[in-house]
């Protein structure tokens, strides 16, 4: 019990001798040890590593699920270390919805054939979606909340405890300070200066010691950086994987909505829709090439009968003709297609059984089949 007593007594004190040294530092009433600079930027580097980790990390959280309510019962979830329950995604419960609106109005009408057809996409790019959350939450957001609840806490232990050895240092520094000014006016024998000389030497090597730790584990937000790199590689992977599902099934969706539309609609401009994609500029190859949309060739989506088109013998329509701007550069797979530079007019058109995602392009006096996807069509 005594030495209870005596331990809380003495921890008492320390956190007393640490607050009255921190004070005065604070007022500029007691001297402070400096850390040298190569440790300062460590530890400036270590707090922005953890502060850009927790912003990245909370709008990633936002990108993966806009739904603050959402994320708040995932959170609950993780920390009673409970499974989350499956969840229906924005696209699965629309497809959900317009299922149902075309067994309810109709499935064999028109209206309700192409409810059932988009219900389809819809359900496969909320497939593709919850591949997409379940692939980057393990990839990229469980390592950085690894880093923060993991190491960035081991870390501010540590520094903490640096912190308390240096407050522990300068009081030591202080009281021998004090000891030598009182030796001198011959009011405190040697025996004082000599123990606060041995109080110094023991706060000094305690110090040492901590702040070797210290710069250890700071040093080790290099291999930080590394893994996290690593991390947005296979983030970046998910998110193009992911990106290029949706695509494939938009436009296979296109298709088979273009095929059917030409019926319903007849003398209706097959393409007219215009790209989402904003126009890019053709100055830089490499960039262009990296942003072009993944268009099959024409040999592949051209119908038997549209390959065996003679081009000299086509002649535009009396109407549906339409001024079209070149989007990206396209390289012509065969003679039956127009090749293409960015930003150029060209006039374009579209033939009856044509694939609705192709037209056929007129340049001068040079025509060819062109991809819908490339121009931005003009009114």
């Amino acid at each position: 019990m005594d030495f209870n007593m005596k331990k809380l007594a003495s921890d008492a004190g320390i956190f007393f001798t640490r607050a009255v040294q921190f004070t005065e530092e604070k007022f500029g009433q007691a001297e402070k040890t400096e850390l040298d600079a190569h440790f300062e930027n460590l530890l400036a580097r270590a707090d922005s590593t953890k502060n850009w980790t927790e912003r990245i990390l909370r709008q990633t959280e936002v990108l993966l699920q806009p739904n603050p309510s959402a994320r708040v019962e995932e959170f609950l979830y993780e920390k009673l270390d409970r499974k989350v329950p499956s969840r229906v995604t924005n696209g699965e419960l629309l497809a959900q919805y317009m299922a149902e609106a075309a067994s309810e109005l109709g499935p064999s009408t028109p209206y309700g054939k192409t409810l059932i057809k988009v219900s389809e996409a819809e359900k496969r790019l909320g497939a593709a979606e919850r591949d997409f959350i379940h692939t980057a939450s393990l990839s990229f957001l469980t390592p950085l909340r690894n880093f923060l609840e993991g190491d960035w806490k081991t870390i501010s232990k540590e520094r903490r405890l640096l912190q308390n050895r240096r407050l522990d240092l300068d009081a030591c520094k202080a009281r021998l300070k004090k000891a030598k000014a009182a030796e001198a006016k011959a009011t405190l024998w040697n025996d004082e200066v000599d123990k606060a000389e041995q109080e110094l030497r023991v706060a000094q090597t305690e110090f040492d010691r901590q702040a070797e730790v210290t710069r250890l584990l700071l040093e080790g937000i290099s291999s930080t950086h590394v893994n996290h790199l690593r991390c947005l590689h296979e983030f970046v992977k998910s998110q193009t994987t992911y990106y290029a599902q949706c695509y494939r099934h938009m436009l296979d969706l296109q298709k088979q909505l273009g095929s059917s539309q030409g019926a319903i609609f007849p003398g209706t401009f097959v393409g007219t829709t215009e790209p989402a994609s904003p126009p890019l500029s053709s100055t830089s190859p490499t960039t262009t090439a990296a942003t072009m949309p993944v268009v099959p060739t024409g040999a592949a989506l051209a119908p038997p009968e549209e390959a065996a088109l003679c081009l000299e013998e086509v002649a535009p329509p009396a109407s549906g003709t339409r001024k079209a701007r070149v989007l990206y550069d396209y390289e012509a797979a065969d003679s039956s297609e127009l090749a293409l530079l960015a930003d150029e007019l060209i006039t374009v058109y579209s033939l009856p059984g044509m694939d609705p995602d192709w037209l056929i392009g007129e340049r001068g006096n040079k025509k060819g089949k062109v991809p819908v996807t490339y121009l931005e069509l003009l009114s």
